[in-house]
């Protein structure tokens, strides 16, 4: 990016992480109903689940953290239509900045909103009793993960945030990728479940996605599963990037 765009972004992005300061309940849906699931995935029914491992919510964390950034990108499609229902997106084509600052500046927003989501979660794991031999390596490809994961679906929500004709179905589009973990390895082993439900879940990307992630944290080699993940995350990326730069070349012309 030149230093103009560099420039442009950094302003707007502000911009966009103070309207998240002021919103009580983006922090609510994106922190604390993750950290509810895992409660009571824990508490109340983790001693009927048997995972194969000593500590179910070292078994149970990267998944949430996945449903929590599957959330919190809900929230990025919000702000982009509300910004273009309200015309701000008119009256920043009319100034002297980079256009394609304006969405830099919202993906940039998700990034460091759900890094702040994903931090809370993990420290009230360790308060719950998660405990990691990942090395520092181990932790820096973990936040590499997550934060392409968080990266992918963030194109995918601006994409949606561009399409949609109601802020409903700016959010509603989340649905199914908050539900995706439910139905892969982050809850129970994948081979406990019925055969075409077991093939779904072993053929999605969240399941490749939370079994690197668990592997890391356990200190294991993590197999082909890693590269399968980023096969996953790089793929969704740049479809969704493409869709996205479509879609915002048609509203800007």
């Amino acid at each position: 990016m030149s230093t103009l765009v560099v420039a442009d972004t950094a302003a707007l992005t502000g911009r966009s992480l103070r309207h998240i300061t002021r919103s009580v309940d983006t922090i609510i849906t994106t922190a604390v109903t993750p950290i509810a699931i895992m409660l009571l995935f824990v508490y109340v029914l983790g001693g009927a689940i048997d995972t194969g491992t000593d500590s179910y919510v070292n078994y149970l964390l990267p998944g949430i953290l996945l449903i929590a950034i599957a959330s919190g990108i809900a929230y990025t499609a919000i702000r982009l239509f509300t910004d273009m229902q309200s015309g701000i997106f008119e009256r920043f084509h009319s100034m002297p900045i980079a256009r394609s600052s304006v969405l830099w500046a919202h993906v940039l927003t998700s990034l460091v909103a759900n890094a702040i989501t994903v931090v809370i979660i993990v420290l009230v794991g360790f308060a719950m009793g998660f405990r990691t031999s990942a090395s520092v390596l181990g932790w820096l490809a973990v936040a590499g993960i997550l934060a392409l994961f968080t990266l992918a679906l963030t194109w995918v929500a601006v994409v949606a945030g561009l399409s949609a004709k109601s802020i409903d179905g700016a959010a509603g589009f989340s649905y199914p990728l908050i539900f995706l973990p439910f139905i892969s390895s982050a809850f129970v082993p994948t081979d406990t479940m019925p055969g075409p439900v077991r093939w779904f879940a072993e053929n999605q990307p969240v399941t490749s996605i939370v079994d690197s992630i668990q592997a890391l944290f356990a200190g294991q080699p993590v197999g082909s599963d890693i590269w399968v993940a980023l096969a996953w995350c790089v793929g969704i990326l740049v479809l969704a990037y493409a869709l996205a730069m479509r879609a915002y070349r048609r509203k800007i012309s």
